[in-house]
């Protein structure tokens, strides 16, 4: 049993034309991962914001705006002072707000009030901050359960 090759030319088996391996990159599953993986991220991102555990009060304020990742600092309910996630003193906030800050003054840090501790020990770190130099601090709330609803959150 012989087999025939058909060629551009109409002959068959003649062997002078030989067929050329295919130079095509298939990126179809290459998309297909890239899009799960974006899905992915743009579900976990949102969840590794928040660090410390914290019940912060309501206030109907906007948002301010500001493409740069914040620095938070978190104030606990038993009045425990956190950088990020890093527990940390009022002593040491300074220094390592500069060193994380590359001694850039104008970062955003938000502070994060437990509504169950002193107003005066969030005004304590706020000034601490705000003696160190940094302008753009501010207090994080969460919207009221009404206005949280209506916007669909």
């Amino acid at each position: 049993m012989a087999a025939s090759v058909n060629t551009s030319n109409g002959q068959r088996g003649s062997g002078k034309r030989r067929y050329q391996p295919m130079a095509e990159i298939n990126v179809t599953p290459f998309v297909d991962v890239m899009l799960v993986l974006l899905v992915v991220f743009m579900v976990t991102a949102p969840l590794l914001t928040v660090g410390v555990e914290v019940d912060l009060p309501e206030s109907s304020a906007n948002n301010l705006p500001g493409d740069d990742e914040p620095l938070t600092v978190t104030i606990d309910s038993s009045g425990q002072l956190y950088l990020q996630e890093l527990e940390i003193t009022l002593d040491e906030l300074v220094p390592k707000l500069r060193a994380i800050s590359a001694e850039r003054t104008d970062m955003r840090i938000f502070v994060r009030g437990d509504k169950a501790i002193d107003y005066g020990r969030v005004m304590l770190v706020m000034g601490t901050i705000n003696a160190a130099g940094f302008s753009k601090v501010g207090l994080v709330t969460e919207l009221p359960r009404a206005t949280a609803e209506v916007d669909g959150q």
